[in-house]
């Protein structure tokens, strides 16, 4: 429990260490938001190919390997088509006083979208495979970096100040803590729940990352270098899990 809750912890504090970086820029860079948006997905996909979807076969077998990433699927597919996105490029003109409607309505949609990266997060550890825990900590956490830091350039463009924005993106990540707890329980007390768990996991990332990550890293001119950021985020997971065996 101690293991996930600390690896939990650190990957929804990675949401606060992207955001740090809005104290001195305002603006942010699109060759780098690709950059490391493409970078991120790379992490993710390896994350969930050669970690999760493993064990969730070892786990509870192949039938419970599809349920489970069709669920999560399913789930993300639903929380995309309802929940609004935060637009970076189009988002200077929203602030009208100190807090909007639109700052709140996004601030509740990242509350919303980071209970299943928390669920995976407690998921994991509560795997027999005692390695998957941190390296699915450390793939959520590095989706959650330019995460924050996307969240917190939109807040100062919509007129809320700094600190109150970081104050806010602590917040955003803090849910995954909660989540991530719940998860936890959930499988530790329901073993069987464990393969499934792990499956949506794996769907939920894969979703997020062909429906978000790709298209987003691809979308201004920066296709090259996004890609090779993507085969090095996936090297770097495959050297992360090999270390962890």
């Amino acid at each position: 429990m101690a293991a996930a809750l600390i690896g939990s912890f650190i990957s929804a504090m990675a949401t606060v260490l992207g955001a740090i970086p809005i104290l001195i820029v305002k603006r942010l860079s699109e060759k780098w938001k690709d950059i490391l948006i493409a970078f991120t997905a790379g992490i993710m996909v390896s994350a969930s190919t050669f970690g999760l979807m493993p064990q969730a076969i070892e786990e509870s077998g192949i039938l419970a390997l599809t349920v489970g990433f069709l669920i999560g699927i399913v789930v993300l597919d639903l929380i995309e088509r309802n929940i609004p996105h935060i637009d970076v490029e189009n988002d200077a003109s929203s602030g009208i006083g100190s807090f909007d409607s639109k700052s709140l309505l996004v601030i509740i949609a990242l509350f919303i979208h980071n209970i299943p990266e928390g669920l995976s997060t407690g998921f994991s550890y509560a795997s027999q495979n005692e390695s998957l825990g941190p390296m699915v900590a450390i793939a959520i956490g590095a989706q959650n970096m330019p995460e924050g830091l996307i969240l917190a350039v939109f807040l100062v463009n919509s007129n809320v100040s700094k600190l109150k924005s970081l104050m806010i993106v602590t917040l955003t990540g803090l849910m995954e803590v909660v989540s991530a707890i719940v998860g936890y329980f959930a499988a530790s007390y329901i073993q069987v729940l464990i393969g499934y768990g792990l499956a949506f996991a794996a769907g939920a990332m894969m979703f997020i990352v062909y429906k978000e990550l790709i298209p987003e890293s691809h979308g201004h001119g920066y296709e090259r270098p996004s890609t090779y950021s993507f085969i090095l985020g996936l090297l770097v997971m495959v050297y992360i899990s090999y270390v962890y065996g």
